[in-house]
């Protein structure tokens, strides 16, 4: 019998002036970035999570602790990247990964199969096994008001 696990994950940043955009390890031009430790990038971020979270381990925050200075301007793919090899060290392989980006600004569309492409390459996967949508919420919340961005994400894994 196969063993299956979900995990989810939520992240959010507030928009910065002064830092680049950086969404799913995809720069992208804005009039401004996410406020966050690494590169804020909430795509990751939430990502990073769930697999985490499906493997039963602990959050990205223990395993790349704000405080802790060399994750400064981190390369949130790369995080991604190490969370990963620790949940396939643990025996868990990627059924799918989904997720949503929660904001009115900026448009998705143009960037989603790169966006696709990168956290696939993170996680070792076709692109075909990692979703990557958007949504807004119709101008309510932190980001309709368009503060910044959040980002939900679900994966399945199995043994």
């Amino acid at each position: 019998m196969t063993d299956y696990r979900v995990g989810t994950g939520f992240d959010a940043h507030a928009f910065t002036d002064g830092v680049p955009l950086v969404l799913g390890g995809v720069r992208i031009e804005h009039r401004c970035g996410l406020a966050g430790h690494s590169d804020g990038d909430v795509l990751a971020h939430a990502v990073t999570d769930a697999v985490l979270g499906a493997a039963g381990m602990e959050d990205i925050g223990t395993l790349f602790p704000p405080d802790d200075e060399s994750h400064e301007g981190a390369d949130s793919i790369e995080l991604l990247r190490e969370a990963w090899r620790r949940v396939r060290s643990d025996g868990w392989e990627l059924a799918n990964a989904d997720v949503v980006l929660i904001g009115e600004e900026p448009r998705l569309a143009p960037h989603r199969l790169a966006m696709r492409a990168r956290l696939a390459d993170a996680l070792g996967v076709d692109p075909s096994l990692v979703a990557v949508r958007a949504t807004t919420t119709d101008g309510q919340g932190f980001t309709g008001r368009r503060e910044g961005l959040a980002a939900q994400a679900v994966a399945l894994l199995r043994r």
